[in-house]
C-alpha cells in the first residue's frame, strides 16, 4: 500500500460544513439494521420489529378483583345478610359446583368466579361466624369482578413495529404466552484509538505517554446508547498498522476511530481510508470543539474518524455518532432533549464556528422562577476532560453569534438525560 503525507489544502473535502449539514448527511446515509430474535429478559429497551396481536383473551375467565366472598347479588341487596360458606376458591383453583341461593364461596384475588355467582363482596365488608358470613354492606351485580377479556381480546393489536419496549410491554407479551420477540438488531461498534503516545490504563508509566481514555469513554457512550462496543485497542501511527486495524473493524456494523484526523504529518486516517476504497462524505465541521471529523463509507459500513482530544471526541460522538447508532437500532427519537436556560455570565466567541459550551445547571433563585441557570465550566479547552465530567449540558451557540449577554435564554442539550426527541432542538 502506498502512502504520502496529506496535502489537505488542495483537497475539495477540506471545505467545512455546518453541524446541521453534517448531521443531515450522516443520517441520510444510515440504514436501520435487520431483525433478530431475543428472549423476554433481553427485550426491554429494544425496538420491536414485528406486529404483536393477541391470540387469546386476558383474563381468560371472570375472576375476583380482591379477597372476599363470591355470592349472588340478590341475596345481599338489603344487608345485613347471613350466607352459608360452602367452599374456598384459591387463586389458580377452579370451582366444580354451582353456587345456589343463600350460599357464598370464600374467594381470593385472581380466583375464577364460580358458576351461579354474579358479584364479590370484599372481605372488609363482612364478618365471619363459623361456617356463615355476615354481609354488612349492599352488593350489586358485577361488584369486584374482572370480566374475561376485559384487558385484552383476541385479535387486538397490542404493539406495532418501531415501538421501544418497556417493562409493561414485556409483561403483556409474556401474558400472551410468548417467550421470544423479533427486535431490531443492536449494532456492533468497532472502536479504534490511534497514536504512538497512547497506552492502556494498566500499562501507564512515567514516560510521557498517556492513557487511551477515548477508547473507554467511547465504549461507555456506545453502551449507553444501547449498542455493543468492540474495542480494537491502539494502533501505532503507521499507515499499514492503521489499515490492518480498519480491515479488522469491518466485521462490525459501524466503526469509530479517534485521533489522526487533522492536518499533521502523521495524521493518517483520511489517507488510509481513501486507500482502502472508502468514500469520503465529509471532513471538517464548523463546530468547536471537534472541527476535524471524517465520515466515510467503507465496504458498506459507516466509519467516523473523530478527533483525538477527549472533549472533542465525546462532543462529536454526541452530535453525530449517537444519533446514527439510534437510527441503526430503529429508534424514531434519536436526539437528546434541549432545555431553555439562562446563561449566568456573558459568553463571547469569534464568528465562524458553532460552539458547544460545557455548563453546569442549577435552579434559579426566587419562588416564581422555575427556569434553570447555566454556569460555564471555567476551562473550555478540548483537552480538559474534567469539564465534561462536571458538565450537565452543552449550551449551543450558533456559528454567526459572537456574544451572548448574561441572563440571556439559550438552548442547553441535556447530555445526561435518557429522554429522546425526534428533532435536535438546536
Amino acid at each position: 500500500m502506498r502512502h504520502s503525507s496529506p496535502t489537505l489544502a488542495t483537497e475539495p473535502e477540506r471545505v467545512s460544513i455546518s453541524i446541521q449539514e453534517a448531521r443531515d448527511l450522516v443520517l441520510s446515509t444510515i440504514e436501520t439494521l435487520g431483525p433478530e430474535t431475543v428472549g423476554l429478559r433481553d427485550a426491554v429497551g429494544r425496538v420491536l420489529a414485528e406486529e404483536i396481536r393477541a391470540d387469546r383473551q386476558i383474563p381468560p375467565a371472570d375472576n375476583s378483583a380482591m379477597d372476599g366472598f363470591a355470592l349472588r347479588a340478590g341475596d345481599a341487596a338489603e344487608p345485613p345478610t347471613r350466607l352459608r360458606v360452602v367452599e374456598v376458591i384459591a387463586a389458580g383453583a377452579r370451582s366444580d359446583r354451582k353456587l345456589g341461593p343463600g350460599e357464598a364461596a370464600r374467594i381470593l384475588t385472581g380466583a375464577p368466579i364460580p358458576e351461579g355467582a354474579d358479584a364479590v363482596v370484599m372481605q372488609e365488608a363482612t364478618r365471619v361466624e363459623g361456617d356463615e358470613v355476615h354481609v354488612l354492606e349492599p352488593v350489586t351485580a358485577g361488584d369486584h369482578i374482572r370480566r374475561a377479556g376485559s384487558d385484552v381480546s383476541p385479535g387486538l393489536l397490542v404493539a406495532e413495529p418501531g415501538r421501544v419496549l418497556r417493562p409493561a410491554d414485556v409483561g403483556m407479551v409474556s401474558s400472551l404466552g410468548r417467550t421470544q420477540l423479533s427486535v431490531v438488531a443492536r449494532p456492533r461498534v468497532a472502536i479504534l484509538a490511534t497514536g504512538d503516545e497512547l497506552v492502556e490504563p494498566d500499562r501507564l508509566e512515567e514516560d510521557g505517554r498517556i492513557v487511551s481514555s477515548n477508547s473507554y469513554g467511547l465504549q461507555a457512550a456506545v453502551i449507553e446508547a444501547g449498542a455493543e462496543p468492540v474495542l480494537l485497542g491502539i494502533a501505532r501511527d503507521e499507515p499499514d498498522v492503521i489499515a490492518r486495524s480498519f480491515e479488522r473493524a469491518l466485521h462490525c456494523d459501524l466503526v469509530i476511530s479517534t485521533g489522526g484526523v487533522s492536518v499533521g504529518d502523521r495524521d493518517w486516517i483520511k489517507r488510509v481510508l481513501a486507500d482502502l476504497g472508502g468514500d469520503m462524505r465529509l471532513w471538517r465541521v464548523r463546530m468547536k470543539p471537534g472541527a476535524p471529523v471524517a465520515f466515510v463509507t467503507l465496504a458498506g459500513r459507516p466509519v467516523f474518524g473523530l478527533p483525538g482530544n477527549p472533549v472533542s471526541t465525546l462532543v462529536t460522538f454526541e452530535q453525530l455518532v449517537r444519533p446514527a447508532l439510534l437510527r441503526m437500532m430503529g429508534r424514531r427519537e434519536i436526539f437528546r432533549p434541549v432545555e431553555r436556560v439562562r446563561l449566568a455570565d456573558a459568553y463571547r466567541k469569534p464568528a465562524g464556528r458553532a460552539h458547544y459550551v460545557r455548563v453546569t445547571l442549577e435552579r434559579a433563585h426566587g419562588s416564581h422562577d422555575r427556569s434553570r441557570v447555566a454556569r460555564v465550566c471555567q476551562d473550555q479547552s478540548s483537552g480538559v476532560l474534567l469539564s465534561m465530567v462536571r458538565a450537565d449540558a452543552l449550551v449551543f451557540v450558533p456559528e454567526e453569534v459572537t456574544e451572548i449577554e448574561a441572563g440571556s435564554e439559550v438552548p442547553a442539550i441535556l447530555i445526561g438525560s435518557s429522554d429522546l426527541c425526534a428533532e435536535p432542538g438546536h
